[in-house]
């Protein structure tokens, strides 16, 4: 049962080959003995689960039917859950349960998902390896000695480590298809304002969107449909009607127009990735689609502009974690100096504080224009070239990452390092554009991926692209051997 995909599972659960109580039990039981060497888990929902999962086989023993209708999932863990733990992968968070469910829970709990559990993640979304979570790094099913991405790894590891079908992830800079590409996953970054954010806790507010993790496009169609649509309690929200996204997936490539941008293919590319991409290009142009050669002159600038934006935003989003309200407290304050000071310094790890650091410098009275607006202005000039290129293209593809997976602990003296690793995926997230991430190959026996980029609110035409392209590959059905 574990090798199913979630389509496989709608259709065995409607066929009645099996319930949604048995399937959660073997799962369960699964991850219980796999996990311990993955660490994918912070939390795991057991009696939740089998709640739901007993509720779903009653709806459908009542004639109702829906893909999400008892198939089981997990949110990554900055998804607010009643009454469950939520922890952001801090240490700030470790005893704080959320009193409510973020819109992402609540819609696919409404749609008859069974929440297995909660995912490990770099803490508060910040990295690109899956190292900085409180609760230790996690471990990437294809070599245990290696990352799965960051900062949605625990989710990425679990689904590629057949623990459960699919998970929700989070992406701001590209940590949903950065891990998916590490793991040989599909990974999908919706629209800015696609997928609520209400509850779903903050990193950087304008760059933060949720979207699913699965082996499949198939799979990542099913899990968006059940977590995209207008909320008025996010007033980043857009109010644009959601199309049926597994309804797309079979439409005709012939006439397709893909550009592949100059800047992607520089020194930093492992030239065994620039091989693969090449290799799915050929495999695109096959179905019929029209591949040219297009330029991102500001991509360049895309990294330093990001790393200002993104930790202004967090040093302002993380300042309400101050040990008074609710969050970790040190013990014995001396005065309420003290108090935040040592529960903002005890409760928060290096690679969080580095960022807040980086972050409220930026927005200092003396250094606001020079940095934080600057950035804003390249931010700008980013998305006006990618509105040029889709004026003559109708999807951009390139490498996901510039390099497979790296060892655990080989890139922490040098964060920016790390950084680097993102140099194909922050764009999407500062212009708000939709972007994928499918399985394309493998180095050294490591995943590699390959990313597609389309115009806002375009996801279907994403889904449809990957999900032709697995037809007529393999990839994404390769499984890590001991999983």
């Amino acid at each position: 049962m574990h090798q199913l995909t979630l389509a496989e599972i709608a259709r065995g659960l409607a066929d009645k080959k099996f319930s949604s109580e048995e399937l959660t039990k073997v799962l369960l039981a699964r991850i219980a003995q796999l996990d311990p060497q993955l660490n994918s888990f912070i939390s795991l929902t057991e009696d939740l689960a089998l709640t739901q999962a007993k509720a779903a086989d009653a709806r459908r023993a009542n004639g109702e039917s829906g893909s999400l209708l008892g198939a089981p999932i997990a949110h990554k863990d900055l998804f607010c859950t009643q009454g469950i733990r939520t922890s952001c992968g801090s240490k700030m968070l470790d005893n704080f349960k959320a009193p409510y469910d973020a819109t992402v829970v609540a819609k696919l709990a409404a749609a008859g998902a069974v929440t297995l559990g909660k995912t490990n993640m770099d803490e508060f979304a910040m990295g690109s390896a899956n190292e900085s979570s409180y609760y230790g790094a996690v471990k990437n099913p294809w070599n245990l000695e290696h990352v799965p991405g960051g900062s949605s790894g625990g989710s990425a590891a679990a689904v590629a480590a057949r623990l459960l079908p699919a998970a929700t992830g989070t992406d701001t800079g590209g940590s949903i298809r950065q891990p998916a590409a590490l793991t040989n996953l599909t990974g999908l970054k919706p629209t800015y304002g696609r997928v609520s954010r209400w509850g779903m806790i903050a990193y950087a507010s304008s760059l933060d969107q949720g979207g699913p993790l699965a082996r499949t496009a198939e799979d990542c169609a099913i899990l968006l449909q059940g977590m995209a649509g207008f909320d008025p309690n996010d007033s980043t929200s857009i109010d644009e009607p959601v199309p049926d996204y597994s309804a797309s997936l079979n439409g005709s490539l012939q006439g397709l127009r893909i550009g592949v941008p100059k800047e992607y293919f520089s020194a930093g590319l492992d030239p065994r990735i620039a091989d693969l991409v090449m290799a799915s290009v050929e495999e695109l142009k096959k179905l019929g689609a029209v591949v040219k050669e297009i330029s991102l002159p500001n991509m360049q600038h895309a990294i330093p502009a990001y790393y200002v934006i993104a930790p202004a935003e967090a040093s302002s989003n993380l300042s309400r974690f101050d040990g008074v309200r609710f969050g970790y407290r040190c013990a014995d304050p001396k005065n309420l100096e003290d108090l935040y000071k040592r529960s903002r310094g005890e409760g928060f790890g290096t690679e969080v504080q580095r960022r807040i650091m980086v972050g409220a410098y930026a927005l200092s009275a003396g250094y606001y224009d020079a940095y934080y607006l600057k950035a804003q202005k390249i931010r700008r000039l980013i998305k006006n070239d990618f509105m040029a290129a889709f004026n003559e293209v109708d999807i951009i593809l390139g490498p996901t990452t510039p390099n497979p997976a790296w060892k655990l602990g080989a890139k922490n003296s040098d964060p920016v390092a790390a950084y680097l690793e993102d140099v194909y995926t922050i764009t999407a997230n500062l212009a708000g554009l939709p972007g994928l991430s499918m399985p394309a190959g493998f180095v050294d026996g490591l995943p590699v991926g390959v990313q597609l980029l389309a115009p806002y609110f375009q996801e279907g035409r994403l889904l449809n692209v990957a999900h032709q392209y697995q037809l007529n590959t393999d990839w994404h059905t390769r499984t890590p051997t001991g999983f």
